[in-house]
Order: C-alpha cells, then sequence, then structure tokens
C-alpha cells in the first residue's frame, strides 16, 4: 500500500510540473499581448523585452478608437459572424436531421461527398469563389462575406452525430401518429440539441470572427472592413504599432470569451454527451 501511494506521489510530482510548462507555454503569449497592448511607444521601441511597462498605457484602449473607424470594424465583424452562426443554428441542425434520420436514394453518396469537402483546403476553393462573388457583384457587400460559409459539412456531420443516437423507433412512432416530418424534428429532435446547438454556435462564430483570408480578398473598401483586416492599417512599410495592433487583438479576445463564459454549461454538457456516446 505505501510503495503505491509512493508511486502516485512521483506521477504527481512529475506530471504536474510538466502539466504547468504546458499551460504557461500556452498563456504566455496572451499575457504578453496584454503587456504590449499597455505599453508606451518608448517601451514598444526600447529593443528590449518588456514584460511589466513601467506605466501602464490605458490611453491605448481610446487611441485605438481615434486612428482609425473601429467601431465600424468591430460592427462588420459581429455582423457578418453573428449572421453566419445564425444560418448555421438554422440550417445545419435541420440538414443533419436529414442524413441521420430520413432514407431517400443518394443518401450515403451524398454524405460521403459532403464530408469530402472537409479534405479540401480553403486555399483551393479561394479562387473560384472569389470569382465566383465577383461575377454575382458580391464584392465589397456583407452577402459576399457571408453567404459562402452560410452552411458547413462541419455542423452538419456534428449535428448527425448528435441525433443518430436517438430512437428510430420514437422518430417512427411520431411518424404513425401523422407528425410531419418539420413537426418530428421541432417536437422531438430539436429539444435535445441544445448543448450540440450551443456548441455549433460557439464553434462557428469564434472561427467567423477571427477569420481572415476571405475578408482580405473579398473586401477592398475600408468601410468594410473586418476587425481581422481593419487592424492592417497599422502595419506600415517602414513603421508597425505594435501596442494598438495588440489592443486591436484584446478587442477581438473579448466577444468571443464572453460567448464562452455565457455558453460554457452548454459546451462542457455536450462534451460530456459525445464522451458517453
Amino acid at each position: 500500500m505505501a510503495r503505491k501511494d509512493n508511486h502516485k506521489t512521483v506521477s504527481k510530482l512529475l506530471i504536474y510540473p510538466l502539466l504547468a510548462f504546458f499551460v504557461l507555454m500556452a498563456v504566455l503569449p496572451f499575457l504578453y499581448m496584454v503587456s504590449l497592448s499597455l505599453q508606451s511607444d518608448a517601451e514598444m521601441f526600447s529593443g528590449q523585452v518588456v514584460v511589466i511597462p513601467e506605466s501602464l498605457q490605458f490611453s491605448n484602449y481610446v487611441t485605438i478608437w481615434e486612428k482609425a473607424p473601429f467601431a465600424r470594424f468591430m460592427l462588420n465583424s459581429l455582423i457578418v459572424a453573428g449572421t453566419i452562426t445564425l444560418l448555421h443554428v438554422l440550417f445545419d441542425p435541420l440538414i443533419g436531421y436529414v442524413f441521420a434520420k430520413m432514407e431517400f436514394p443518394g443518401k450515403r453518396f451524398m454524405f460521403v461527398s459532403l464530408l469530402a469537402t472537409l479534405m479540401i483546403p480553403f486555399f483551393i476553393r479561394l479562387i473560384p469563389l472569389y470569382v465566383m462573388t465577383a461575377e454575382m457583384g458580391l464584392l465589397n457587400t456583407y452577402p459576399g462575406l457571408i453567404l459562402p460559409f452560410a452552411m458547413s459539412a462541419f455542423g452538419i456531420f456534428l449535428m448527425r452525430q448528435f441525433i443518430m443516437p436517438i430512437p428510430d423507433d420514437l422518430v417512427a412512432a411520431a411518424r404513425l401518429d401523422g407528425a410531419s416530418e418539420f413537426r418530428i424534428f421541432i417536437d422531438i429532435v430539436l429539444p435535445q440539441l441544445k448543448p450540440a446547438i450551443a456548441t455549433l454556435a460557439l464553434l462557428t462564430f469564434v472561427f467567423q470572427f477571427n477569420e481572415f483570408i476571405w475578408p482580405l480578398v473579398a473586401v477592398s473598401s475600408e468601410s468594410m472592413r473586418p476587425i481581422t483586416t481593419g487592424l492592417t492599417l497599422f502595419n506600415q512599410e517602414f513603421f508597425t504599432q505594435w501596442n494598438l495592433t495588440a489592443v486591436g487583438g484584446m478587442l477581438l479576445f473579448l466577444p468571443c470569451f464572453l460567448l464562452f463564459v455565457i455558453m460554457q454549461r452548454y459546451f462542457v454538457q455536450s462534451v460530456m454527451l459525445s464522451g458517453m456516446k
């Protein structure tokens, strides 16, 4: 018994420092971004690594709104990411239900083809997607930023996996009672998908709020830029305002963090349910 206790103690002595090291490596860049956002221009260009600024420059969080139309950038990001998230929440569960509980010719082929799109890098789809958007006259518009991401194969697959364990007998009984497929989805399936939908909404919003490549390609006017590309205004050929860029990074982080705090309970619940399956 004593030997087993000693073994556990040694294991903890080895594992905890290792875990602490990896946690530190993950958190350190974020902490330095916080420090950088509070540094003065003199400290930033001093040529030395400043961990704790001598005087905290909270004025940087005001300056960024004065030097660029940052309120517009924030609004654009919220509109685009919020609309895409709403579209995913509306359509991905419906399509997931079709693939999980309905039978029709070509179902397996269509589902495999859908999953195959996950293997195609976005850079390969970028040029034809840009050409299609340009031909429809949607460049520099909200629809041009939103419609290419209105649904996702990952979201449909995630919803299908959560719907599959719902008993087929329950769905069949509802059909025998004369319920339509949409009624079955609303009354039987949807109430059991709250954790999964919360997870889908969280992941979609975070990904789209941080999207950089497509807005960089599809938007050329300053008024339509989201935060991710709006921060490039602080990067010039021979000079970069890293402290203001770090402030922008903090403002980019806060909405995603607040959303996670609000939906944390559902997110953890969905992870637990997926582990049980």
